[in-house]
């Protein structure tokens, strides 16, 4: 089954149904090869789950009004204060967003307002990163049972299991105060199988197997200084979703692509001498001139050139990668390559010029191409000599070490609650058999003084 049999059954329906009042932003939605594709892919690639859940896409949005949410009717003192932001990357290149529990008190605010907010978030978020998924982080560093809201919780999961499709990445759960496990139980419950695989519960030590320490926050005991401050989206009125397909092997190109990316998907990386390089190549394929710019997940591992330019029509570049040193390449399975362009009139333009046009760019005007990594087996210490990367793994015996380590502490867990319990049993019935010894005591007392009178 295609994309094509999901846009049949919806359009049959939408005939069926002439007064169904769908935005027509939504209703460009369908002709986005990659937006359908995620409802294709949310649904088993089920053609007709996929257009019923179009229809409750869309019937949702215009009754919430999502199209219509942005920054002039939401609540300004609400998004200031940052609960709830977007910053850094996961270790697969998923932007976070994170949510400060600490900051949010069931309750106090008006949740009605706290929705149009979490819309306006994924709503952004799905513009500005072409609809690519991104990774829920609960921040619970902290945290007590009051900033524990189980209704904004089922709101999120609610909103990726039925309105945002394909959308989730990850659901890292950091710092979970043990008060809140019983909350976490009940919310794993409300998730899918394969939502439940998503949640990642993480301290300081372990959340660097999913944000690198270069993308976490400071207070996360990572390198990252950064201090939420809100910045309205630069989006410019009136632009509808655009077609963003993707290169997916070798040479190829798809119509609707500005760039032909070669090799399409993945950098392998060699040694070079004394160096770990890696290389491809950029086209133009758009009848424009375009603007490019390369990112990655680790700017501080790599060296780049060139990270940006402009190309006219079918002319290409060659982009080398040189992996830093000091940094050793079974720490990078996980780093990506983000290429990104955008049209502009003509190559011969300023550097304030081409910043105001990537600026004024909308996620809908800007292509992207993730590539991922692929590093030699063996890497070059300073001493010279190769090592080789897989004897370095851990053995599964560590693995299973570790696994064992978790269950007895889940056991150790259970037997202190229970400790606990008979702890509590006993000081009451200590204070039981005391009550009891002091009245018979004093009733004793009282016979022997009631015998010496007689």
């Amino acid at each position: 089954m295609t994309t094509a049999d999901v846009r049949s059954l919806f359009q049959a329906k939408l005939n069926e149904n002439p007064d169904h009042g769908f935005h027509p932003y939504d209703l460009e939605r369908i002709k986005d090869e990659k937006y359908m594709k995620r409802v294709m892919k949310h649904n088993d690639n089920d053609p007709k789950l996929a257009s019923d859940m179009l229809w409750d896409i869309f019937t949702w949005r215009k009754t919430v009004g999502a199209n219509d949410i942005n920054e002039s009717n939401i609540s300004a003192d609400y998004i200031s204060e940052g609960a709830f932001f977007p910053h850094g990357r996961d270790v697969d290149g998923c932007l976070l967003l994170i949510i400060k529990s600490k900051k949010h008190v069931k309750g106090v605010k008006d949740f009605e307002e706290i929705k149009k907010i979490i819309i306006y978030w994924f709503d952004r978020i799905e513009r500005e990163e072409n609809g690519n998924r991104v990774t829920l982080f609960f921040d619970l560093d902290g945290c007590g049972l009051n900033n524990m809201d189980m209704e904004l919780t089922n709101y999120l999961i609610g909103l990726f299991k039925s309105y945002y499709p394909s959308f989730l990445n990850y659901i890292i759960i950091y710092q979970m105060p043990w008060v809140m496990s019983a909350a976490f139980k009940l919310i794993k419950s409300l998730l899918p199988a394969k939502g439940v695989e998503k949640m990642k519960f993480v301290n300081k030590d372990t959340l660097k197997e999913f944000v690198a320490p270069e993308q976490a926050l400071v207070c996360w005991g990572g390198k990252d200084n950064y201090v939420f401050e809100f910045v309205p989206e630069n989006r410019t009125q009136g632009n509808t979703p655009k077609k963003v397909t993707f290169a997916e092997q070798g040479d190829n190109h798809s119509p609707g692509e500005m760039l032909r990316i070669n090799p399409s998907n993945l950098i392998v990386f060699k040694h070079d001498n004394e160096e770990i390089t890696g290389q491809f190549t950029i086209t133009n394929m758009d009848e424009s001139a375009i603007s490019f710019k390369i990112r990655t997940t680790s700017p501080e591992k790599f060296r780049v050139r060139p990270s940006s330019g402009t190309l006219t029509p079918n002319t290409s570049q060659t982009i080398l990668i040189v992996v830093q040193s000091g940094f050793q390449v079974r720490n990078m399975v996980k780093d990506m390559f983000l290429v990104m362009s955008v049209q502009i009139p003509k190559t011969e333009l300023t550097a304030k010029e081409l910043t105001e046009i990537w600026q004024n760019s909308s996620g809908s005007k800007v292509d992207e191409y993730r590539l991922k990594c692929l590093f030699p087996t063996k890497e070059l210490p300073k001493n010279g000599n190769t090592v080789d990367i897989k004897t370095q793994q851990k053995p599964d015996s560590v693995v299973s070490a570790l696994n064992n380590l978790q269950s007895n502490y889940e056991v150790l867990h259970l037997q202190i609650n229970k400790l606990k319990m008979y702890q509590m049993f006993t000081l009451i019935l200590t204070i039981v058999v005391v009550i009891l010894g002091v009245l018979i005591y004093q009733s004793s007392n009282g016979n022997d003084r009631y015998c010496e009178r007689i």
